[in-house]
């Protein structure tokens, strides 16, 4: 059982360090989503297999042989580096992608004219900046 688990870890391990070095990399990359969906499975897989072992026998590593323990622990240390890593260039994506519509929104805003202003009764002057519209073509 621990070696399903111990084969899992280092499956997401690899799996996040080729993701990280995808989204570091310029260009566009179409296996992303299938990366994804593939670190989806294996977290929901990990947890699964943590489950079990905690349900069957909680204690279950220190139980382990002192080599199988070493290795676990040097695969999870490696997992846990791995995801480290792919949470920065993740949240170095989502920014960029953030500043990036924000940049088409004002753009879109400066070339339509979506600014108002209107009078009021005592003669002042409010302006108003209505939302544009924006969407995303992600077919391309």
């Amino acid at each position: 059982m621990t070696a399903k688990l111990l084969d899992t870890v280092l499956s997401l391990t690899a799996l996040m360090e080729e993701e990280s070095d995808m989204l570091a990399s310029p260009g566009l990359h179409p296996a992303l989503g299938e990366c994804s969906g593939a670190k989806v499975a294996l977290v929901a897989a990990l947890e699964a297999h943590l489950a079990m072992l905690d349900r069957a026998e909680p204690s279950w590593m220190e139980k382990l042989p002192p080599d199988g323990r070493q290795q676990m622990v040097a695969a999870i240390a490696a997992l846990r580096d791995a995801s480290v890593v792919n949470a920065e260039v993740l949240g170095r994506q989502l920014e960029l992608s953030t500043e990036m519509i924000i940049a088409v929104a004002a753009e879109v805003q400066r070339l339509t004219g979506t600014n108002s202003a209107t009078y009021g009764a005592q003669g002042a002057l409010s302006q108003a900046v209505q939302a544009t519209p924006i969407s995303l073509n992600t077919r391309l």
